[in-house]
């Protein structure tokens, strides 16, 4: 592992250059890391499926694809994010103008998880680079392959003054949070995050969480219960059910419950086949560990479809599951694999009820026709973001923030809201010396009457 002291204080002397604060540097940086990004496109995606059996489709779609739109995004638009910013003025200063400009905070951390190796680095590096940031990249050493290679791109392009990756297990995350950095960039889950939060607040470095948390998906009985089956198993089943806004479980109308069933079985087949435990393009489970532990959650409930495993493989066939109350053992932590509990339900203020009185999730999923269902769930239950009628596909956007709230995370990204991220914006005001208004100065006399009257 590199000196992180000294990479720190070549990075702070670097910062203090000014060199990242050009615009043009920023964009040379970020054209150089898409090339690089696809030099080596085949892989990145061999390593993907290295670490966890993604087809080079899926590795693409979810990984490589994102963090190309966000680069392209962000060079077309960081003329304007970067940009000072006019603003009003309160007529208590005239003669005086006002504006906000944003500058980087300098040297942050950003550490990312195994389950989008690729992605869930890279896509909030752009975001460092953009607002003109040094970096410092942690990847996972669960995902050894994807980390190998985020190394090799960034040692190959930028210079260890600028960004470097520091790779390594728990001894290197927590010498990397025993230093100050200017911010910290975080994925994972609440309990790491937790670690992540009390390391920050010891140097009062401000930090973004994005965790995870068990994400719900709800199906009415006006909902078109075919297409639901679809695009409920296709997003469960994205990385082997290993996605942080995966949906987690199923909350379904019980006048559509058997439908819904039935119809995501036969998806589950016509996507992956009768034995998707031996399908060559279905993911697997990223450890023994996991495997272990996904495995043994399905003995909290009936099973009502898959249930095998592949022990060479460390595949685990998509399991739709019954019987299962808020006490089971599937119910107490985020899942993170192939396996849905279902649950009942005859009234939509039930659900709602119930949710109030769990933790906020990253995500929830509605499928619905009823414009008034929608409009309930939309106000009445606090979420990080979702979909109605679909799901996942929200974080595909880099026109809407993501991120989580509450337990689930703390601040966002994607898009403008990853320079914002990254970046401190700074209110300026610019005082006339035409005029000098005696208002504020003693002594006040009947100052505090004509006071009165401006702040109305």
């Amino acid at each position: 592992m590199s000196d992180i002291k000294t990479i720190l204080d070549k990075q702070r002397k670097f910062f203090d250059t000014d060199t990242t604060k050009n615009v043009e540097f920023r964009i040379k940086q970020l054209k150089a890391l898409k090339e690089a990004i696809k030099k080596y496109e085949n892989e990145i995606l061999e390593a993907l499926r290295l670490d966890l059996n993604k087809a080079n489709f899926e590795g693409y779609a979810t990984e490589v694809s994102l963090v190309l739109a966000e680069i392209n995004h962000a060079i077309k638009h960081i003329r304007k994010w970067s940009r000072p910013k006019r603003a009003n003025t309160p007529i208590v200063h005239f003669l005086s103008t006002s504006y906000i400009v944003t500058e980087p905070y300098g040297v942050v951390l950003v550490m990312s998880p195994w389950n989008y190796p690729f992605q869930l680095a890279m896509s909030p590096v752009v975001g460092a680079m953009v607002a003109g940031n040094c970096v410092i990249v942690k990847p996972s050493e669960y995902s050894f392959n994807t980390s190998e290679i985020i190394e090799k791109i960034v040692t190959e392009i930028f210079t260890d003054e600028y960004m470097t990756v520091i790779r390594g297990g728990r001894e290197a995350n927590q010498t990397l949070l025993n230093e100050k950095f200017d911010y910290i960039f975080f994925t994972g889950g609440p309990t790491v995050g937790r670690i992540v939060m009390e390391s920050a607040a010891n140097h009062l470095t401000p930090i973004t969480l994005e965790l995870g948390g068990k994400s719900p998906c709800i199906v009415d009985e006006t909902a078109n219960v075919k297409l639901a089956a679809k695009r409920i198993i296709w997003g469960k089943l994205l990385n082997g059910g290993q996605t942080c806004v995966a949906p987690d479980y199923l909350l379904v109308h019980k006048n559509v419950k058997d439908e819904l069933v039935r119809e995501m079985i036969n998806y589950i087949e016509v996507f992956y086949g009768e034995e998707p435990e031996k399908n060559v393009d279905y993911p697997k489970a990223i450890n023994q560990k996991h495997f272990d532990r996904v495995k043994g959650l399905m003995s909290s409930g009936d099973i009502i479809s898959g249930g095998r495993v592949n022990e060479d493989t460390r595949q685990i066939a998509p399991t739709l599951m019954s019987g299962v109350t808020w006490n089971s053992a599937v119910m107490q932590e985020e899942i993170f694999g192939p396996l849905l509990p279902i649950m009942e339900f005859e009234e939509l203020a039930d659900v709602i009820a119930m949710l109030k009185n769990h933790p906020k999730p990253l995500a929830l999923y509605l499928f619905t026709n009823s414009k008034a269902n929608e409009k309930m769930v939309m106000q009445k239950v606090a979420f990080g973001g979702g979909c109605v009628n679909d799901t996942v596909i929200h974080v595909a956007s880099h026109y809407i923030p993501f991120g989580g709230v509450g337990n689930s995370g703390m601040g966002q990204y994607h898009g403008a809201n990853s320079y914002a991220t990254f970046s401190h914006p700074k209110g300026i005001v610019k005082k006339s010396n035409l005029l000098d208004v005696y208002l504020r100065y003693p002594p006040f006399k009947d100052h505090l009457k004509l006071l009165k009257k401006l702040m109305k």
